[in-house]
């Protein structure tokens, strides 16, 4: 069978069945969360929410939109409009996989909170994930990859790394 891409696939999804993740670095600035307010309310949602089923929990964790997703939480217009109903495609990943499709859709639109990014860069590494794979995964040059880990300040972040020998200076000649 061939790929199907999530997007053919939209539910309309109750509001309270959705939750947000608990790794968005994205930060959107008052201004432009007031865009995304008047788009919704003049066009209608016309991208859905991207999100993970858990059906231990029976709840979509948000793996993108999570502005889209306060909207309606913040503007009851917004809810009553659509019925407290939000547009969902589905992602079936393990948690590292949601964590890297979460920056990529993310990066390839704005900017990232730099002190969420490198948590999500100590979370991978926590879990197994190596320089490499955070690099081809979240699109991130390697030296961008050391910056964070240096923000966390963890220094099991550079276990794995090899360190010269400090320089010592030679005694001056008096």
């Amino acid at each position: 069978m061939a790929y199907r891409s999530p997007v053919y696939d939209v539910e309309r999804v109750p509001f309270e069945k959705i939750e947000p993740n608990s790794y968005n670095p994205n930060a959107v600035a008052p201004p432009e969360m007031r865009l995304l307010y008047d788009s919704i309310k003049e066009d209608g949602y016309t991208m859905p929410i991207v999100c993970y089923y858990d059906k231990k929990r029976d709840v979509y964790i948000i793996v993108d939109g999570f502005h889209r997703y306060r909207v309606m939480r913040d503007y009851p217009d917004i809810y009553r409009r659509e019925e407290g109903m939000l547009p969902v495609t589905v992602i079936d990943k393990p948690l590292d996989q949601r964590m890297a499709s979460t920056i990529r859709h993310n990066r390839a639109r704005g900017s990232h909170d730099v002190e969420l990014m490198s948590n999500i860069v100590r979370e991978l590494h926590e879990i197994g994930r190596s320089d490499a794979w955070i690099s081809r995964h979240l699109g991130m040059e390697p030296d961008e990859i050391l910056r964070l880990k240096q923000i966390t300040g963890l220094t099991e972040l550079f276990r794995d790394k090899e360190f010269g020998r400090a320089w010592v200076p030679e005694e001056a000649d008096e």
